[in-house]
């Protein structure tokens, strides 16, 4: 039987990261999230498009409600609750139990394995706990960063999508990763 999101649990999954947890995300996190995402070095290989704060805060309220956005996303939150960056699930398919993650990180935190752990924690938590079949991830073709993550998360490359997204102004190839279940594994609770 399919997940329901009314039998997801409050909690969300646990970060093995010293000093490091997952959140709720809140109206607040906006201008942090907009102070890195605004960079271009963090969304040079992504298909980000952002109008400013205001984009980013109707995000975090939608994360809120996944019954109706088919999102969600957590905080990725240091010791003084400030967020340093995001993991979440999209374009959520229940009947499907499939899902596409999604993460990014503050360059600050960056090459210290926060994002491999956080998306393990997030995958581990889709599969075993929520009861996904499928969590999915399509990354930009130059994005060798976002590939090593899945990599190192025991995603594996399906395929190229060909001009699959436009990434400001062109089309651009992704790469399409998967993570599934599998018969043996814990399976939902």
């Amino acid at each position: 039987m399919p997940p329901t999101f009314a039998d997801w649990p409050d909690d969300p999954p646990f970060l093995d990261v010293p000093g490091m947890r997952l959140r709720a995300m809140r109206d607040e996190d906006a201008a942090d999230w907009y102070a890195y995402l605004r960079r271009e070095e963090v969304t040079r290989h992504t298909s980000w498009r952002l109008e400013g704060v205001g984009t980013l805060a109707g995000l975090i309220r939608a994360y809120a409600q996944p019954g109706q956005s088919h999102s969600m996303r957590f905080a990725i939150v240091g010791q003084d609750d400030r967020l340093v960056g995001t993991i979440g699930l999209n374009e959520i398919a229940l009947p499907q139990r499939r899902a596409e993650i999604a993460y990014d990180i503050a360059p600050a935190h960056w090459r210290r394995g926060l994002a491999t752990k956080a998306c393990a924690a997030m995958t581990a938590w889709a599969l075993e706990t929520l009861g996904f079949a499928r969590i999915q991830a399509t990354v930009l073709d130059s994005n060798a960063a976002s590939a090593g993550v899945l990599a190192r998360c025991g995603f594996h490359r399906e395929g190229l999508l060909h001009a699959y997204r436009i990434v400001r102004g062109e089309p651009r190839h992704f790469w399409m990763y998967a993570r599934t279940w599998q018969r043996g594994e814990r399976h939902g609770s």
